[in-house]
């Protein structure tokens, strides 16, 4: 089965930051978290992959709690794999 990429994007402030995070990856089908600051500016990427388990990603989240405590408005930008659609054909 084909895959599709798809890109969401959330706006929160530095004390939501972790917990959006955590929200998204619940979520599934994640393959990359990018970071963004008011600027438009690359904070930080985290590429993640099904194997990736909670106890892989401790660096990860001290590196956001340290970022969250630079700034007050994020912009979170989630590239998300989807299933391609299959296509249905109509009897005639």
């Amino acid at each position: 089965m084909d895959e599709h990429v798809r890109y969401e994007e959330f706006k929160v402030d530095g004390d939501r930051l972790i917990a959006k995070i955590k929200e998204i990856l619940h979520e599934g089908n994640i393959r990359r978290i990018i970071v963004k600051n008011e600027k438009g500016e690359t904070l930080i990427e985290i590429p993640l992959t099904i194997g990736a388990v909670a106890a892989l990603l401790i660096p990860v989240w001290a590196a956001l709690g340290a970022i969250a405590a630079l700034a007050a408005n994020f912009t979170i930008v989630v590239e998300k794999s989807v299933p391609a659609q299959t296509e249905e054909h109509t009897p005639q």
